[in-house]
C-alpha cells in the first residue's frame, strides 16, 4: 500500500501541491474570521438538572453575573474633597457605553414616608446641593442608621466602601465589553493617581474580560515561543536550514488550518482552544524529525535522494499514521465530554493532528524531491557524538543491568501507587489565576471585607400566585436568613426581607430600631406604601417574578473550592428542607458559585473516563498493529508507569485533582505511546533482516529510532515547558506536568522497553508479532524491483 502511496505522491507533486495550496487558502479566508469567545461556558450539559435550574430563575430573574464591583478601603472618605472626587468617579462610570445602573454610598437612596400620598418617595441620600463638611457629616450619620446598606455598600469595621456597577448583558457576550472594561479602568486609575488611593476590582464580568485578555495575549505569545523553540532545537540538530524551513511550514500551514477549522465550525477561542496553535506546532515538529532523520539515514546508504524518500514513506508511513493517530486519540477522547469547551478543543486538536500528518508525509517528499540532496554536513548530526554516547551508554544499561531497571521500575510503581493515594481533588472559581495576580489579590480584598463576590441564590417557589406576600411565607424566609447567617462564608442576604424591613424603618420615619419584619398588623400599611398591587410591583419588582408566586434570596459567598462546596450543599439542603415542606415549597439553591462547583465534580468525573477510553483506544491501535496481545501489554508498560509517576508527585507536592492537571494524562500518554510504536516497528523491521536475533535487534532499533526519540523529546519537553511562563495556573500545571511526564516517558521507552524486550524476548517475540495481521512496515529492501523507476546517482559535494 505504501509504495503505490508515495508513487503516488512523487509523481503528482505539481496536482498535490496545488490542492494543498487551495485547502490552505480556504481555510485562511476562515482563519481570519476567527473570534474570542465572550460567553460564558458552563462546564454542565443542558441535560443537568443543575443546568435546568439556573436557566429557570435567569427566566423569571435575569441574569445574576452582570455586576462589576470596585472596592476602596479609605478612612477618610467622608471628607468632603475626598467624597466629592467619589461623586465624580460614580459621575463619570455611568458614563461609560455600556454601563446601565450604579449604585454606591455617594448616589444611595432612602425612603421617606409621605402620609398625605400614603406611599414611600425615594430621595437621595446625598442630593448635589451638599458642598460643606458640616452636610457629609450630617448626612453620612444618617446613612450609617440605614441597615439596608450595612455590610452591602459599605463594612463601618475597616472603612471599605463599594461600587457596583451593572453592565449591559449583551455587550458582555461582544469584543465591545474588553472596551468598555478599559475605559472603566482608565477613569479609575486616574482616580487612583489624583487620590493616591488603590482601587480594588472584581466581579465575574470583570474577571472574564480580563481573562479574555489574557487568553488573547498568550496565544500569540506561546505560538512565537513554541515555533522558536522548534526552529532552534532543530537547527541545532540538523545543521540546515533547509530542514528547518520545511518543518516549520507545515506546522504553521497546519496552524492555520487549524484556526480555519475553528471558525468554520462556529466554535470560539476559549482558554483551551487557545493552547492549540502553540500544541499543533510541538507536536506537530516530531513528523518531520522522524521523516528526516530516516530520508537522511537512507540516502546514507546509497546516495539516491528519491529512492531515500520512497523508503521514508514505505517504511516509516505507516508508523506515523499510527503514531498520530494515537496521539489525536488521546484529543478525541475529550470529545464525549458532555462540555462545550471540551468537545470543541477534542474535534479541533484531533481533526488537526491528523491534518499535520497528512502535510508531512505529502510536503517532505514533494520539497525534498525539488531541491538538491542533502550535504556532508546535513547528514552529520547521525554520528553526533553526544546523541550516540547517549544511545551506547543506554544499550549498554539494557544488556548488562536489566535486573537493576527492573527493580527501579517496581520501585517507582510501589512508590507511584502510595503517593496516587495522597491525591485530592479540588476546584475553585479562580482556579487557574495564581495568587500573585492582581485579581486573584482583589477578590480576596472582596471576600475579607464583604464575605465575598461569588454569586449564590435561593429560589422559593410557594406553588400558589400571591403566596410570596402572605406573612407565613416571610416568617419562613426569615428563618432562613437566621440559618445563613451563622455561615461565615456568606455575605448577609438581599432579599424581599430586607425591603419590608427598609420600608418598616420608612415606616417609622427612618428609626434604626424598628428595621426588622413587619408584624401582622403593619404589612398591610406597609404594602399599601410599597405599591405592591400596581402593575410595576413598586420597590420589590426585582425580587419576586409577576404571578408573586417566586421569590429569591441572594447572596454572595467566599470561593470556598469543590471540597468545602459538596460538603456545604448538602448540608444546606439539609437548612432548607427543615424549614420549608417540600409539599408546599419548591425551593431550589442555584448561582454561578453552584452550576461552577456541580460543573466542576461532573467534568472531573467525565476526564477520568475519557482517560479510561485512551487507553483502551490505544491499546485497540496496538493490538491491530502487533497482533500480540503480550506484546500490547509490554508497550503500554512504559507508558503507564509515566501516568503513574506523574500522579504520584502530584499527591506528594499537593497539587490537585481538577479539570486542567487530568487533561496532561490525556495528552502526555497519547504523546508517549508514539516512541514505543516507532521503536517497536523498527524492532520488528529488523527481526526479520537479522533472522530472529533479538538483541541485535534491539540495539539495531535503539540506534535509528533513539535518535528520532531524543530529538522529539528535547522538542516536546521544551515546547511543553514554555506553558510554565502563562498566567493561568492550570496551563502552567499542564506545561509542567507533561514536560515531566514525557522526560519519564522517553526514559521508559530507551531503557525499561527494551530490557523487557530483551528479558523476555521468548514470551513476547511470537509469530503473531513478527508476522502481523497488519504490518506497519513495507520492507523495502525485498521490492527493489517494485520501486519507482527513477535512479539519481548523486554524489556528495563539498
Amino acid at each position: 500500500m505504501w509504495l503505490k502511496v508515495s508513487g503516488i505522491i512523487l509523481r503528482n507533486k505539481i496536482l498535490l501541491l496545488s490542492i494543498l495550496f487551495t485547502i490552505t487558502v480556504f481555510l485562511g479566508f476562515y482563519a481570519s474570521k476567527v473570534e474570542m469567545s465572550y460567553e460564558y461556558a458552563s462546564l454542565l450539559p443542558r441535560k443537568d438538572q443543575a443546568y435546568k435550574d439556573y436557566r429557570k430563575f435567569v427566566d423569571i430573574f435575569g441574569e445574576e453575573g452582570n455586576l462589576i464591583v470596585i472596592g476602596i478601603q479609605d478612612h477618610d472618605f467622608f471628607q468632603i474633597d475626598r467624597f466629592k472626587r467619589w461623586r465624580m468617579l460614580c459621575d463619570e462610570l455611568a458614563e461609560v457605553d455600556g454601563v446601565e445602573n450604579l449604585l454606591s454610598v455617594s448616589n444611595s437612596y432612602n425612603l421617606i414616608k409621605n402620609s398625605e400620598k400614603h406611599k414611600f418617595e425615594i430621595v437621595e441620600v446625598f442630593p448635589d446641593s451638599i458642598d460643606n463638611q458640616e452636610g457629609i457629616d450630617l448626612l453620612s450619620k444618617k446613612f450609617k442608621t440605614l441597615p439596608f446598606y450595612k455590610n452591602t455598600l459599605y463594612n463601618p469595621e475597616t472603612d471599605t466602601y463599594l461600587l457596583a456597577i451593572t453592565v449591559n448583558k449583551e455587550r458582555m457576550h461582544t469584543r465591545e465589553r474588553e472596551k468598555m472594561i478599559r475605559s472603566i479602568k482608565r477613569i479609575c486609575e486616574k482616580f487612583e493617581k489624583e487620590q493616591g488611593e488603590d482601587l480594588h476590582y472584581s466581579g465575574l464580568p470583570y474577571i472574564r474580560v480580563v481573562n479574555s485578555i489574557k487568553i488573547k495575549k498568550e496565544l500569540y505569545l506561546f505560538s512565537i515561543l513554541a515555533l522558536t523553540i522548534c526552529i532552534i532545537v532543530l537547527f541545532v540538530f540538523f545543521r540546515s536550514f533547509k530542514a528547518v524551513i520545511v518543518p516549520v511550514l507545515i506546522v504553521l500551514t497546519g496552524v492555520v488550518w487549524a484556526m480555519g477549522m475553528l471558525s468554520l465550525f462556529g466554535y470560539k477561542i476559549t482558554l483551551l482552544t487557545g493552547m492549540i496553535p502553540p500544541l499543533l506546532i510541538v507536536i506537530g515538529i516530531p513528523n518531520s524529525i522522524y521523516m528526516l532523520n530516516k530520508f537522511h539515514h537512507e540516502y546514507m546508504n546509497h546516495g539516491n535522494k528519491i529512492k531515500a524518500l520512497q523508503r521514508v514513506i514505505m517504511k516509516i508511513g505507516n508508523a506515523t499514521f499510527l503514531t498520530n493517530l494515537t496521539t489525536a486519540s488521546g484529543f478525541a477522547t475529550f470529545i464525549i465530554v458532555k462540555s462545550d469547551i471540551l468537545k470543541q478543543f477534542g474535534i479541533i486538536a484531533s481533526l488537526n493532528i491528523m491534518g499535520l500528518f497528512l502535510l508531512s508525509l505529502l510536503l517532505i517528499p514533494i520539497i525534498f524531491s525539488s531541491i538538491g540532496p542533502p550535504l556532508p554536513r546535513h547528514v552529520s548530526h547521525l554520528d553526533n557524538r553526544m546523541v550516540s554516547g547517549i544511545i551506547r551508554y543506554l544499550i549498554y544499561i539494557t544488556g548488562h543491568h536489566r535486573k537493576k531497571v527492573y527493580f527501579s521500575a517496581v520501585a517507582v510503581l510501589l512508590l507511584g501507587i502510595y503517593g496516587i493515594t495522597l491525591m485530592k481533588s479540588s476546584g475553585y472559581m479562580v482556579d487557574d489565576i495564581p495568587e500573585s495576580d492582581p485579581v486573584y489579590k482583589d477578590l480576596k480584598f472582596f471576600e475579607s471585607n464583604f464575605d465575598g463576590l461569588m454569586p449564590l441564590e435561593i429560589m422559593v417557589d410557594t406553588k400558589k400566585p400571591g403566596g410570596v406576600l402572605q406573612l407565613a411565607t416571610f416568617n419562613k424566609l426569615e428563618q432562613l436568613e437566621n440559618k445563613l447567617s451563622c455561615y461565615p462564608e456568606l455575605s448577609s442576604p438581599l432579599s424581599l426581607l430586607n425591603l419590608l424591613k427598609f420600608s418598616k424603618q420608612a415606616f417609622y420615619n427612618g428609626r434604626e430600631a424598628y428595621y426588622s419584619l413587619p408584624n401582622s398588623r403593619e404589612i398591610n400599611f406597609i404594602m399599601q406604601y410599597a405599591a405592591i398591587g400596581e402593575k410595576d410591583s413598586g420597590l420589590l419588582h426585582s425580587f419576586m417574578d409577576s404571578a408573586k408566586q417566586v421569590t429569591r434570596v441572594s447572596l454572595r459567598m467566599k470561593d470556598m473550592g469543590t471540597k468545602y462546596m459538596e460538603e456545604f450543599n448538602h448540608e444546606f439542603h439539609i437548612v432548607i428542607d427543615s424549614i420549608f415542606s417540600p409539599d408546599q415549597y419548591d425551593v431550589t439553591v442555584t448561582g454561578s458559585s453552584v452550576t461552577s462547583f456541580k460543573g466542576t465534580q461532573y467534568l472531573l468525573k467525565n476526564l477520568f473516563s475519557s482517560l479510561g477510553l485512551a487507553v483502551l483506544l490505544i491499546s485497540a491501535f496496538m493490538a491491530t498493529m502487533f497482533s500480540s496481545w503480550r506484546m500490547v501489554l509490554l508497550s503500554l508498560t512504559p507508558n503507564i508507569i509515566p501516568l503513574i509517576f506523574t500522579a504520584a508527585f502530584m499527591g506528594f507536592s499537593g497539587i490537585p485533582i481538577k479539570a486542567s492537571t487530568i487533561l496532561v494524562f490525556n495528552i502526555a500518554f497519547g504523546i508517549s505511546v508514539d516512541n514505543t510504536i516507532h521503536f517497536l516497528a523498527k524492532y520488528r523491521l529488523e527481526l526479520k533482516a537479522t533472522n530472529r536475533d533479538i538483541r541485535r535487534s534491539v540495539v539495531l532499533a535503539m540506534r535509528e529510532t533513539g535518535v528520532s526519540m531524543i530529538y522529539t523529546f528535547v522538542v516536546l519537553f521544551f515546547g511543553f515547558g514554555i506553558f510554565a511562563f502563562s498566567g493561568f495556573g492550570g496551563t502552567v500545571a499542564m506545561g509542567v506536568l507533561v514536560s515531566m511526564t514525557l522526560f519519564v516517558a522517553v526514559t521508559s521507552n530507551l531503557i525499561l522497553l527494551p530490557s523487557l524486550i530483551t528479558g523476555l524476548d521468548k514470551l513476547t517475540t511470537t509469530n503473531a508479532f513478527v508476522n502481523p495481521l497488519l504490518d506497519i512496515h513495507t520492507n523495502g529492501q525485498n521490492n527493489e524491483s517494485e520501486e519507482l523507476n527513477v535512479v539519481e546517482n548523486v554524489k556528495f559535494e563539498s
